[in-house]
């Protein structure tokens, strides 16, 4: 199993419009072949915890191989997801993991 958090960071005060883009694109990516787990998660309030910020959002992933999340970033929708958002977007850190 391949697993991936990738960090997104919006330009300031653009995170809602990018996971509004994002969640609208989440139904393709769960037909794709191999595509085990795909969401966008935040910040939790409270707790002395870290936190990324109010322009950052975290996805996790997990597909069943390397192949099919090549294909993923190869798909149309990724391309135009990709596309919609890169006048949105400040930095993206994509960290791509198997298990130990």
């Amino acid at each position: 199993m391949i697993h991936v958090v990738a960090i997104i960071t919006a330009k300031p005060g653009k995170r809602d419009e990018i996971l509004k883009n994002f969640k609208a694109n989440v139904p393709a990516v769960h037909a794709e072949k191999g595509c085990i787990e795909y969401g966008a998660t935040v910040d939790t309030d409270g707790g002395p915890f870290a936190k990324f910020g109010p322009d950052t959002f975290v996805v996790i992933e997990k597909w069943e191989s390397m192949d099919d999340l090549k294909a993923h970033g190869a798909s149309a929708h990724m391309k135009a997801y990709g596309e919609k958002n890169k006048d949105l977007v400040a930095n993206r850190a994509v960290h791509v993991l198997q298990n130990a």
